[in-house]
């Protein structure tokens, strides 16, 4: 599901790392990128956006604008004719040099069947190179393990919550939610194990593994910004650090 207004954000968000690079200040790009995975109905929709807007609150003068990019997102910025240009655009040399390193690990020796995954994993490699942004699902925290600016987060939930969540939010019925959980989940489990060959239930893939069943969003959210906050304390104003240290 696309977040209300999420393609204008992400024009923003592009457009003002754009302007930014034409400045010379290729330095402030990298800022921090959480990666999400989560089982369906798990709440990552709300959760990413009280992210985003914790972090907006403390960008005074708007010059790291937040974005959401989940699976839907990413597929759209790849059909846009203008955004991937301008990624590339972005991107210093060397950092590209080092995406295209990670890049030809990830997928050596693939057939060409894997355009899609390719184009897919390299927009998701530009936008956490560039950071202040929220990457939900297609391997992002595997894509991105071995960069420094990312932190991995996986949401869980009890059966019910998830059931209870789903039927509110997509207006489905009992069984519909069910349906719609499993094949969600079977899916994303799909994914992950073709193209990366890992376990997405995998711990040791994220950073945090949170319940939200346990955990009301709100705490989730306090406990990621405040990690995130302290990890990268340049990468926010002062007045935001000083809240959480």
């Amino acid at each position: 599901m696309l977040i209300k207004g999420a393609m204008e954000k992400a024009k923003q968000y592009i457009e003002s790392h754009r302007v930014e690079a034409e400045k010379g200040n290729f330095k402030n790009i990298m800022g921090p990128c959480i990666t999400l995975s989560r089982e369906a109905g798990a709440g990552a929709e709300i959760l990413s956006q009280m992210i985003v807007d914790t972090f907006s609150k403390y960008d005074y003068d708007n010059n790291h604008p937040w974005a959401i990019f989940d699976q839907n997102l990413i597929e759209k910025v790849l059909q846009d004719n203008n955004l991937p240009l301008r990624l590339g655009e972005i991107m210093e040399e060397r950092k590209y040099s080092a995406m295209t390193s990670i890049l030809n690990e990830l997928i050596a020796g693939q057939p060409g069947t894997w355009t899609l995954f390719h184009k897919t994993t390299e927009t998701i490699l530009q936008l956490a190179y560039m950071g202040y942004c929220i990457i939900i699902e297609r391997g992002g925290n595997i894509i991105t393990s071995k960069m420094d600016n990312c932190f991995h987060v996986r949401l869980i939930a009890s059966e019910e919550d998830k059931i209870s969540h789903v039927m509110e939010i997509y207006n489905l019925s009992r069984r519909e939610a069910v349906d719609y959980i499993k094949k969600e989940d079977e899916n994303r489990k799909e994914y992950i194990s073709h193209y990366f060959h890992k376990d997405v239930e995998d711990p040791l893939l994220y950073d945090f593994v949170i319940n939200t069943s346990a955990m009301r969003h709100e705490e989730a959210s306090n406990l990621i910004t405040d990690f995130v906050i302290k990890k990268f304390p340049q990468s926010f104003q002062y007045e935001l650090v000083k809240r959480v240290i």
